[in-house]
């Protein structure tokens, strides 16, 4: 009858669609099995790192960070304080887009423990003779204050430039920035559109600096916009025009995290130590090894193996050369990846009452001669006049500095990378840029109730004794020169399962850099194992 055959018909349908629901359940058990058996070792807790590791543990894989400090984060440090923790690397925060993206991915909501503030002022920028100028993350408002500033011919030489650095970054965003691998023929393709571009960077080829002083009228502007290129750890002297991009990253809009930019990296090791990455720190990494050159493990310095076939390395490339992580990955990259070095700094962190400048979060002051601060950290030398960057961060109360308020204080002075063949003295060095910093504070009206100690100061020679290899660069091979983003290690090499990340690999130096390195090293992973 119709109704026995629709019954049985109805019966068949639910057999076939219940078996085939729980072979599919099976196959998903079994899938689960193999990813957590695919073990994935990262060395090193940086930025990069712990988007590897929230990137992989999120998709099911099973990863171990080895980290040889006590905490995670890296270059993003913090200092404890009576008016709370005092950021002491990293303080401008760009590309928000990258890190709400990398949550999305991962099926987080980057808002939910974390308060993103964006500020309404880039930066205050301050010069020699009391001249102030605050710049937006809008053009219109940029140009009427440059018109206030300097006059209607440097607001339409501004103009010029922000268009530029648009173009810029338009030009490379895809194909360079936001790609794993430097791609050259996607450039070609655009050239037709951008022919003036390219006239402007490879016939016209002139350092940052040049090209600003052929497009800015008043030396002040000169000095701004040139010093993006320290963002990068190069000199505007010998860095290729290209980095006026970074220009247009920053009018995008700049972000502070609410409680201090480690909090970012702490959110980071949450969600990955939710999806079961373990972490272990003091934990310090005595060789990656390799055979029939594949990756096996990691030997730890207490002599333990750690077998896996597929290692990370979140630290300067340079430590792979140098052998510091074993003769066998020396290969992995080469001289030109890593040489010559970035920039090094002079960092002071401390809480203290000022008066006098009304700071903003972020404040530049600018010295007198641009060249001079340049020429002394060429010779490898403190600058005798330096540009001092202040990162003023209130309080635990406020996030906003107030006069004889207990506020917290980061002021970054560039510096050389360490010399090999130079003695160190941090007595000395302490003493000559304490006299440095704050004469030049004292001068142009800032007035710190501090008595300064030692501790305050990290020096470039700290920083390579934190980050093994580096000489104290803190953004890994230097810019200069047109090519200079080709030459950076890139996240795969000649050694098969170790991929390399961070600030000193493609895509280069920064905070979203880092993250889309260990993002775009942990997808590579996740493609091999055919999950994305």
């Amino acid at each position: 009858t119709p109704d026995l055959r629709h019954n049985i018909n109805k019966n068949l349908c639910l057999f076939f669609l219940t078996t085939i629901c729980n072979y599919l359940m099976t196959l998903l058990k079994d899938c689960k099995l193999i990813l957590r058996n695919k073990k994935v070792i990262i060395i090193g807790a940086g930025i990069a790192g712990l988007t590897a590791a929230m990137k992989l543990s999120t998709s099911g894989v099973s990863v171990e960070v080895y980290e040889q400090h006590e905490k995670p984060g890296g270059k993003i440090r913090y200092f404890k304080s009576k008016a709370g923790p005092i950021d002491a690397g990293p303080t401008v925060l760009t590309m928000y887009n990258v890190f709400e993206n990398l949550f999305n991915s991962c099926g987080h909501d980057i808002n939910e423990n974390l308060d993103f503030i964006k500020e309404e002022i880039i930066a205050r920028h301050w010069w020699r003779d009391q001249s102030t100028l605050d710049l937006y993350s809008s053009f219109e408002k940029n140009f009427e204050e440059i018109k206030k500033f300097a006059g209607h011919k440097s607001a339409l030489e501004f103009e010029k430039f922000n268009k530029f650095s648009e173009s810029l970054f338009d030009f490379f965003k895809d194909p360079i920035i936001m790609s794993p691998k430097p791609k050259i023929f996607p450039l070609f393709l655009n050239s037709f559109v951008y022919w003036k571009l390219l006239k402007e960077l490879l016939i016209k080829n002139k350092n940052l600096y040049n090209y600003l002083s052929e497009n800015f009228s008043d030396y002040r502007l000169k000095q701004l916009f040139s010093r993006y290129s320290t963002y990068v750890g190069g000199s505007p002297f010998m860095s290729p025009n290209i980095l006026s991009l970074i220009w247009n990253v920053e009018c995008q809009g700049v972000w502070r995290v609410k409680g201090g930019m480690y909090n970012l990296a702490k959110e980071i090791e949450s969600v990955a130590r939710k999806s079961d990455t373990q972490f272990f720190y003091k934990s310090k990494v005595k060789k990656i090894l390799v055979k029939n050159n594949k990756i096996t493990g990691i030997e730890l310095n207490d002599s333990r193996v750690i077998h896996s076939n597929t290692v990370i390395f979140n630290g300067d490339p340079k430590a792979l050369l140098d052998g510091l992580v074993g003769k066998d990955v020396k290969k992995a990259v080469s001289t030109k990846n890593v040489q010559k070095r970035s920039l090094s700094a002079y960092v002071w962190s401390f809480s203290a009452k000022t008066k006098g400048l009304k700071l903003r979060h972020h404040n530049v002051l600018f010295n007198k001669n641009y060249k001079n601060e340049f020429e002394d950290i060429k010779k490898g030398e403190i600058p005798k006049d330096p540009t001092l960057y202040i990162c003023a961060q209130g309080n635990n109360n406020d996030p906003y500095p107030k006069e004889n308020v207990l506020g917290r204080f980061e002021i970054i002075i560039n510096g050389s990378p360490v010399s090999l063949n130079k003695t160190y003295n941090k007595q000395k060095e302490y003493a000559k840029c304490k006299e440095i910093t704050f004469s030049i504070l004292e001068s142009m009206g800032l007035k710190i109730d501090l008595k300064p100690s030692e501790e305050m100061l990290t020096t470039p020679e700290e920083f390579n004794l934190m980050f093994p290899g580096s000489q104290g660069s803190l953004y890994g091979r230097t810019p200069h020169g047109i090519t200079s983003t080709f030459m950076r290690p890139k996240n795969r090499n000649k050694i098969q399962g170790l991929l390399l990340v961070g600030g000193g690999t493609h895509p280069g130096a920064g905070i979203p850099m880092a993250c889309l390195s260990g993002r775009h090293a942990a997808e590579m992973i996740l493609k091999d194992l055919s999950l994305i």
